[in-house]
């Protein structure tokens, strides 16, 4: 039985690639007027609970003339996968109980940012320059004394610690410290959701009286977050805590019959937040792993055409999220049709 719902008339996929202000008042109304013809229940009666997990579908990395757009080797990839990921929430509206979105935020002054280095000439890195633990031994990169001083440390104790965390990201086999473009600047058109997931989302939380979950991340200058779950780094050379794990995404999953997760970007941030997840997951009950979906067709990796492709790493990560028992699916295909669903749903009655 395929429970899928038309897609309303206002929703234009050609406009994915464009922010707007969303129209609240007539979009609630629609809503309303939509549960009622298609007989739409509150989010809080679910029988059979599906819970989506967005990951940074931001404008910083979801619109081609922003900051970090993800556009995969086709140099299209945020955009269609937006295209996918809007078409499914609305044809699954009556089903999806509700929805979380991550954030990420940021400031000028983080280690990722190029105001953060300088070279010996003063100078600061270029966007996408890669700082190892081996380039601050030589002195090629030095924390900025007027950011150290800013952030609260010395000179002395900030190159101290950029030492350590280099060599932690090393030590750990993640990707080496990355100088991205400023993006998704707290308080900026970046750090905002795409318009028209936005809307997908407002008119969802209206029709099925759900509340939207935010989750914030990437706001340590310290260290990165490419996960929801937790910082990169979490403790600096003396034990310190940087910034606590969120358990938060694994007790709502325990409330669910499935989690389905989409959002960019595929190599970094969606890679991430399951890796970190699924580690949680292996110390509290590993057969949770079977009720995560991760929607293949609504997520691309960084690919910066002769500087970087991330692509091979992504689709690494995928099958070992796979071997892990997450199932990898399309958001075109109909839930009914997802392997594992017919048992959960069984299980659930």
């Amino acid at each position: 039985m395929n429970n899928q719902l038309p897609i309303p008339s206002f929703y234009t996929p050609e406009n994915v690639s464009k922010f707007w202000r969303v129209p609240y008042d007539q979009r609630a109304q629609e809503a309303r007027q939509w549960a009622e013809k298609y007989h739409l229940q509150p989010a809080a009666d679910d029988k059979f609970r599906i819970g989506l997990l967005l990951v940074d579908v931001q404008n910083t990395f979801c619109l081609p003339d922003f900051e970090l757009f993800v556009g995969g080797r086709s140099g299209k990839g945020a955009v269609e996968d937006n295209q996918r990921l809007c078409d499914f929430i609305y044809r699954n509206l009556g089903r999806i109980t509700g929805i979380s979105a991550t954030l990420d935020t940021h400031r000028s002054l983080q280690i990722f940012h190029p105001a953060f280095f300088i070279n010996q000439d003063g100078e600061h890195p270029q966007p996408y320059t890669l700082i190892t633990a081996e380039d601050v031994r030589q002195g090629v990169w030095k924390v900025n004394p007027a950011v150290a001083t800013s952030l609260g440390k010395s000179q002395a104790e900030a190159q101290e610690y950029l030492a350590y965390y280099t060599h932690q990201l090393d030590k750990i086999s993640k990707y080496s410290l990355t100088v991205w473009p400023y993006h998704a600047m707290l308080g900026g058109i970046g750090h905002s959701l795409v318009s028209a997931v936005e809307e997908a989302l407002f008119f969802h939380s209206i029709a099925r009286y759900a509340q939207i979950n935010f989750v914030i991340k990437g706001n340590q200058p310290w260290t990165e977050a490419y996960s929801a779950i937790g910082p990169e780094v979490s403790v600096d050379a003396q034990g310190n805590l940087l910034a606590e794990k969120n358990r938060e995404i694994l007790a709502w999953l325990q409330t669910l019959d499935i989690l389905v997760v989409a959002g960019q970007a595929k190599s970094h941030c969606v890679a991430w937040t399951m890796e970190d997840l699924l580690a949680q997951i292996q110390e509290t009950d590993p057969r949770l792993a079977h009720k995560i979906y991760l929607l293949d067709d609504c997520s691309s990796p960084v690919v910066v055409p002769g500087v970087i492709d991330y692509t091979n790493q992504a689709n690494a990560s995928y099958q070992h999220f796979a071997d892990q028992g997450v199932r990898i699916v399309k958001s075109t295909t109909p839930i009914e049709e997802w392997p594992g669903v017919a048992n959960l749903a069984e299980q659930r009655v």
